[in-house]
C-alpha cells in the first residue's frame, strides 16, 4: 500500500534497531573525555577531573502536555533541565545519555523532531550524546536523561556552604516560565471549549521561558572569570522560596530576602496581573525558570556589582532568625515554600 503524503510514519515500520540507527548516525563526539559513545555495550569516559552526575525524568501528562509542547522544544528542554543541575554544582556538562519510552501513537517524524531539539541543546552547550535506550509504552512518552559533568574538585559548590553575612544572588528574572505555562493552559481550555485560536501577541517572552529555557552557562563562566566561587548554589526549578529553603536547611542558616530586589520582567508582571495574580507569587513559587540562586562572601560584592545578569536580593542570617521576606515598607513575612511537589499533584 502506498503511504499518503504527509501521513505520519509508524515507528513499527522502522523497528527498534532501525530507529536507533536513524537517530544516532550523525553523532560526532566533541569532548576529549568521551572515549567511546554510541555503538557498543557501554560508553567509555576518561577524565582527570571530578565527575558530577545528574538525572531527570519527564513524563507526559505530568511534566509536559503535547497539545502545546512542540517536540523540538521538548527535546531541547529535556537536555537543558539537566545541564542546569550540573551548572548549579559549578561544573560543566560533558556527556548525556537519553532513554525514552513511547506509545504507538508517536510517529517517526515526532521522534526526529524531539531528538533534533536534544541535539541542538547539546551542540549549543558542547555536550556529547554517548548512549541511551528506547522502549515501548502504553501511556504516552517518558523521557529519562542522565548528564555527566566535570570540575576540579576544589571548584564544586554544594547547597550546604552558606554562611551568616553571605550575600544572596539570583540570575536573570523570575516567574516568567510559570506565567508562560498558565497562558498555555488557559488558551488550551478556551480552544477545547469554543475552538478559538490562541493569541499570544506580545507575550512571546513568557512562552519561550517555559517552552525553551536556557541553562546559565554564561554566569558560571563569568564567575570563574572574575574569580568568585559561590559558597552555596542551586538552580531554580521549583521556585525561589523552595530553593532558598533548601539552601538554608542544608547550610543551617536563616535569610532575609527583600521583595523590592526580586527581579521580575515587565511582561511577566503584565501577564500575572491579567490572571489577577500578584507578580511576586509566580516569582517565589512558580518554578522552571532554571536561573541560579547562590550565595557569595560579602567581600566579593564589588566583583559582581558591575554585572546586570546577577542581582543581589538579600543576605544570610543566623538560623534562629528564620527565613524572611522584607516588604518595601520594612515588614517581615515568613518565607514559605510552596513550589512544585511531585506527589502532591
Amino acid at each position: 500500500m502506498i503511504q499518503e503524503k504527509n501521513q505520519p510514519t509508524e515507528l513499527a515500520k522502522l523497528g527498534e534497531f532501525g530507529l536507533i540507527e536513524l537517530l544516532t548516525k550523525n553523532i560526532k563526539l566533541k569532548n576529549s573525555s568521551s572515549i567511546k559513545g554510541v555503538g557498543d555495550d557501554a560508553a567509555v569516559i576518561k577524565t582527570t577531573k571530578t565527575q558530577v552526575v545528574t538525572t531527570d525524568i519527564l513524563t507526559e501528562g505530568i511534566h509536559f502536555d503535547l497539545i502545546y509542547t512542540p517536540p523540538k522544544h521538548l527535546g531541547y528542554k529535556a537536555a537543558i533541565v539537566n545541564f542546569s543541575d550540573i551548572y548549579a554544582m559549578n561544573a560543566t556538562p560533558k556527556q548525556l545519555l537519553i532513554s525514552i519510552a513511547m506509545s504507538n501513537k508517536i510517529s517517526l517524524e515526532f521522534v526526529n523532531e524531539l531528538y533534533s531539539g536534544l541535539y541542538l541543546a547539546c551542540d549549543n552547550y558542547g555536550v556529547d550524546v554517548i548512549g541511551g535506550d528506547t522502549t515501548s509504552s502504553v501511556t504516552g512518552i517518558t523521557i529519562s536523561i542522565t548528564v555527566i559533568g566535570e570540575a576540579n574538585s576544589n571548584e564544586i559548590v554544594y547547597r550546604n556552604g552558606a554562611k551568616e553575612t553571605d550575600i544572596i544572588c539570583v540570575t536573570g528574572n523570575l516567574g516568567a516560565a510559570y506565567m508562560g505555562l498558565q497562558l498555555l493552559e488557559r488558551e488550551k481550555q478556551v480552544f477545547q471549549e469554543i475552538g478559538a485560536q490562541p493569541d499570544f501577541a506580545g507575550k512571546e517572552y513568557v512562552l519561550e521561558r517555559f517552552l525553551k529555557p536556557e541553562a546559565k552557562k554564561n554566569v558560571i563562566e563569568l564567575l570563574k572569570k572574575i574569580k568568585v566561587k559561590p559558597t552555596s548554589m542551586i538552580d531554580i526549578s521549583d521556585g525561589l522560596a523552595s530553593e532558598m529553603h533548601h539552601i538554608c536547611k542544608q547550610s543551617q542558616v536563616g535569610c532575609k530576602i527583600y521583595v523590592a530586589k526580586i527581579p521580575i520582567d515587565y511582561v511577566t508582571a503584565e501577564v500575572a496581573e491579567n490572571f489577577n495574580l500578584e507578580p511576586l507569587i509566580p516569582a517565589l513559587n512558580g518554578g522552571e525558570d532554571y536561573e541560579l540562586l547562590f550565595t557569595i562572601n560579602v567581600n566579593d560584592f564589588e566583583k559582581i556589582k558591575p554585572y546586570a545578569e546577577i542581582r543581589v536580593i538579600g543576605h544570610i542570617m543566623n538560623k534562629e532568625q528564620g527565613l524572611n521576606l522584607i516588604t518595601e515598607d520594612g515588614n517581615f513575612i515568613e518565607l514559605k515554600a510552596q513550589g512544585w511537589d511531585t506527589y502532591a499533584q
